[in-house]
């Protein structure tokens, strides 16, 4: 039986790159989406390649979809050998410009879904003693930037999650776990974090204005000057995801462009692909 993967957020960009490099490696791939009428793409690609591919329903916010996904996957294979948790939204706005609903929803997207997804995945790869767990985080969850703390402290949660459950859960069951941080990607996902910015229809205001100016100049100055070095393409990012599945050491944490590399440099330098403190952390409390 070939090794199948489940892969959140398929319908575009990153999530949907992956999907298609997946099944063209052999695998067998359950691209997963909130909304299904968005899988219109990917059914193309299926159709036109001949993928194995089998598209499903899942949104990460609502662990109902959660549960019938992984419990339908389960009665097919009675197995799950890799979870990518790719799914997220961009979201740039100061913490008092946004309003408890948007808090909610950029923490529950980018943190809980993982956490979710994870959770319920976590019993089936135990019982079969095996399993990759492959997490799309950020360069911003290494590096807190201007107008992105909600989406970095969402992603520095998922670090942190990600890295506590490689301490114990890893070792002790034969899984392993990896946080991958892209920089910037040319996708869908950077113009829903533009359009996570407005207030009201308007951007900043207030105090904030000019420096939200001030950031909004700088972004695109450096999409325009350096977005062959600056971003990646999707599938760029989705070739380091199938890159680390198929190590059979793979790191706890890699950069996924040399760009993120060195934008992270001053928080990875001591232990670039995490290891190390993996070996610390267990040594000290196992």
């Amino acid at each position: 039986m070939k090794k199948n993967v489940l892969i959140t957020g398929t319908s575009t960009g990153v999530g949907l790159e992956t999907a298609l490099l997946f099944a063209k490696n052999g695998y067998k791939v359950y691209a997963t989406m909130r909304n299904l009428s968005k899988s219109t793409a990917l059914k193309e690609k299926i159709t036109e390649d001949k993928l194995d591919i089998e598209i499903l329903e899942l949104d990460v916010t609502k662990q109902d979809t959660i549960t019938k996904t992984v419990e339908y996957i389960i009665s097919k294979d009675q197995k799950i050998d890799i979870l990518v948790n790719n799914a997220g939204a961009g979201f740039a706005k100061t913490v008092e410009q946004a309003s408890e609903k948007e808090i909610e929803w950029v923490t529950n997207v980018n943190y809980l879904g993982v956490v979710y997804t994870t959770k319920t995945v976590l019993p089936y790869m135990r019982k079969q003693k095996a399993g990759r767990i492959i997490t799309l985080s950020s360069v911003g969850g290494l590096v807190g930037q201007p107008f992105n703390e909600l989406y970095c402290g969402a992603k520095f949660a998922v670090e942190g999650f990600i890295e506590g459950l490689a301490t114990y859960v890893g070792p002790s069951f034969n899984i392993k776990f990896s946080i991958l941080e892209p920089g910037g990607i040319s996708t869908e996902f950077m113009k829903s974090a533009i359009g996570n910015t407005t207030v009201d229809g308007q951007f900043a205001t207030g105090e904030y204005e000019p420096i939200f100016a001030k950031y909004l100049e700088g972004n695109q100055r450096r999409a325009n000057e350096e977005a062959e070095n600056t971003y990646q393409t999707p599938l760029e990012v989705a070739e380091v995801i199938a890159e680390v599945a198929a190590d059979d050491n793979p790191p706890l944490r890699k950069r996924t462009s040399k760009w993120a590399e060195e934008f992270a440099k001053l928080k990875t330098v001591g232990d670039p692909d995490g290891k190390k403190l993996i070996e610390q952390i267990t040594s000290t409390f196992l």
